[in-house]
């Protein structure tokens, strides 16, 4: 376990995330929102946790965390930290099954996330990037004390992307 709220957990993520993993990275609202991985089988879903989400935990201490609600084993959604080389800070990134939006779970690990930054990484300056027409998401940023900077085409990106700092 790295973090815990009053509702949830976040611990780092294995290869017995897979089937977790395929259908967040297939949602609809995780296509539209985040982008298409091309992640299509559990094979691939393995693989994308070794070299995205494994790998950022080996070379910078951090990555994306599996979020689930205390009492309960199954995993609802992804939040964590990504150093990203088109970004001049680590970002604060969050993603959910469709299932879980509305109840508050990405306000409250993304707060615990942001604070776990400063605390324990230290970390001054936390940045996070959002689809601008993500206003759900938005909100969230916002409440936890991040500020809007600009909206910026990154490098890769087909789309623009509403640029937060906290």
């Amino acid at each position: 376990m790295i973090l815990e709220t009053p509702r949830l957990t976040l611990r780092e993520a294995g290869a017995e995330d897979a089937a977790f993993v395929l259908d967040l990275l297939n949602a609809p609202g995780f296509i539209q929102g985040i982008g298409d991985r091309g992640v299509r089988t559990l094979d691939e879903a393995r693989g994308y946790i070794e070299t995205r989400i494994l790998s950022s935990y080996r070379d910078h201490g951090f990555g994306m965390w599996v979020v689930t609600p205390k009492g309960e084993g199954q995993a609802v959604g992804l939040c964590g930290l990504v150093r990203r080389e088109i970004l001049p800070h680590v970002d604060l990134g969050y993603a959910f099954l469709e299932r879980y939006w509305g109840q508050g779970y990405a306000q409250e690990a993304a707060g615990a996330v942001l604070a776990h930054a400063r605390g324990v990484f230290g970390l001054a300056t936390v940045a996070a990037i959002v689809n601008p027409d993500n206003l759900a998401s938005c909100r969230v940023l916002e409440k936890i004390g991040f500020r809007w900077v600009d909206i910026r085409q990154l490098e890769g990106w087909d789309q623009p992307s509403a640029y937060y700092c906290a």
